[in-house]
């Protein structure tokens, strides 16, 4: 294991407990069992039967970057009745929900509090905690359930997808009918592709003490005045009550080995788990991708920065037979400035990876069956079928370096190919539209994307659209990815906004100099 996975001094953050936590003194823990949830729409209904299991007594943790109370996890039942009620019947309902910037600019603060006044109100916690860089968010998505007198039941969920809106998808893509606003290519209710991580054994007892780091920082939850002034006129919670001690780790669930990794930026207010902060994300990434020999399969919503993009880079270099395949969004979640600057980001990096795998390195774009881009939210990497990641970062500086976040790496106990080769054939069935695709060997799977997007590039580029037919249309969800072109003032101007707004870098200026993670 130690191959793949990180070593507890190679986390780079000695103030954190997460390692001192296990006994045999490693930074995972074996005996677990890890379920992808892959769409909204099951995530939904498993958190949905986690909680809805819950007595009083029990303990339901959670983090969100936005929090919609109104999403419904079932029909008829919202994330705000399902916590709510389980916090009146006695269980112990803490939440940890990033403040968020002003909705004016597009993003979720209300709804955030609407959500934590929900809770609060029926006897949980929730906080709404802007303990972050300027211009950074709180952005790990976790729900973990402890069931006080039942830890066989224990689990946590871990991944890309949020309490909110837009997230309820399935595999036909048809979108969930509560849709968030996105770029009008994606229609009033865009199809969504995302995953969690079920997990169930000792690894739940790793993804608690992450919460619980994060909720007894004894830090205000925002330095900025105007914000502690709104909070008092509100009657915010300003420090969450202490948490009951944490109970012992589940017992062994499964034969996976599970290492949770987490993102916190250097901070002038450091936080106390974190005094540096950690980067553990990016040196998994790193030390992984440097072991790749065959198939690098990726999955991510934003795939930018030029440094991230080198590390896949150097391993095409190194390794004559890799081949690497990303599936990203077709067109960034907005239009305007800001999406010509995120379409400058992917550029660069794309630019590095072609010049460094030619054609071995292929990217595409994913559509419903319907034509309507598909928004891919999703943040999945599997390496040769033996390590395999799923989380809330993405594949750039800001989640590798300046926002927080949390993703769960798994292996075989055994050092297999089981659990990589299943999630990657899982995406690659609903990818091909093809139950009883056989892609274990790399090369067929590189192959087989390669001929189904063109197949499809080829049927949109025969006819008018208004003459298409679903009826002769291939199989497959494929389509070839090309990012538009950018006029050369565009480009100086997206090159600004990119670097200091989308992608900005969180780490100590040592690093940064070094070049190092």
């Amino acid at each position: 294991m130690t191959d793949w996975l990180l070593r507890a001094d190679e986390r780079g953050n000695p103030d954190t407990g997460i390692d001192a936590r296990h006994p045999d003194g490693v930074a995972w823990t074996a005996g677990n069992q890890v379920t992808p949830l892959v769409h909204g729409s099951a995530y939904f209904a498993a958190l949905y039967e986690a909680v809805s299991a819950t007595r009083a007594g029990d303990l339901v943790l959670f983090t969100d970057w936005r929090g919609d109370p109104d999403e419904q996890v079932v029909d008829g039942v919202s994330v705000a009745s399902l916590l709510c009620h389980a916090a009146e019947r006695g269980v112990a309902v803490k939440g940890l929900v990033w403040r968020s910037h002003l909705d004016v600019l597009r993003f979720s603060s209300e709804e955030n509090r609407r959500l934590g006044a929900d809770i609060e109100a029926a006897g949980g916690e929730c906080l709404l905690d802007m303990r972050v860089r300027p211009g950074g968010s709180h952005h790990q998505k976790m729900v973990v359930v402890r069931y006080r007198d039942r830890p066989e039941l224990d689990v946590a969920f871990v991944g890309g997808i949020d309490l909110c809106h837009s997230r309820r998808d399935d595999g036909r893509h048809l979108g969930d009918p509560q849709g968030v606003d996105l770029a009008p290519s994606y229609g009033e209710r865009p199809p969504w592709h995302d995953i969690q991580f079920a997990v169930r054994g000792p690894a739940v007892g790793d993804i608690e003490a992450t919460f619980r780091e994060r909720w007894s920082d004894p830090s205000p939850l925002s330095h900025n005045p105007l914000r502690l002034a709104r909070s008092g006129m509100d009657g915010d919670e300003l420090r969450g009550r202490p948490l009951p001690a944490q109970s012992a780790d589940p017992p062994a669930a499964g034969d996976h080995v599970v290492q949770v990794l987490r993102t916190y930026p250097y901070r002038r207010w450091s936080y106390p788990f974190a005094r540096a902060g950690e980067r553990s994300v990016a040196r998994a990434y790193g030390k992984a991708v440097a072991r790749a020999r065959s198939l690098i399969y990726i999955e991510d919503q934003y795939l930018w920065s030029v440094e991230v993009a080198e590390v896949f880079a150097e391993a095409l270099r190194r390794q004559p037979r890799l081949r690497v395949i990303a599936v990203v969004p077709a067109h960034p979640d907005v239009d305007g400035a800001s999406a010509r600057a995120e379409t400058f980001g992917r550029i660069e990096a794309l630019r590095v990876l072609r010049a460094a795998g030619g054609d071995r390195f292929a990217v595409y774009a994913l559509e419903n069956p319907a034509g309507r881009p598909v928004y891919v939210h999703a943040k999945v990497c599997v390496i040769d079928d033996r390590w395999s990641c799923v989380g809330s970062d993405n594949l750039n500086l800001r989640s590798w370096t300046h926002d927080s976040e949390l993703s769960c790496a798994v292996m075989d106990a055994d050092g297999g190919t089981e659990f990589g080769y299943a999630l990657r054939r899982r995406l690659a069935r609903e990818h091909l539209d093809d139950p009883d695709v056989d892609v274990r060997d790399p090369v067929a799977m590189f192959d087989a994307y390669r001929r189904s997007a063109a197949a499809l590039d080829a049927w949109h580029g025969a006819a008018a659209p208004d003459t298409q037919s679903t009826v002769d249309r291939p199989a497959g969800r494929l389509r070839a990815y090309l990012p538009p072109r950018l006029a050369p003032l565009q480009r100086q101007v997206a090159a600004v906004m990119y670097r200091y707004l989308c992608d900005p870098d969180g780490r100590p200026a040592r690093l940064r100099r070094d070049g190092a993670f």
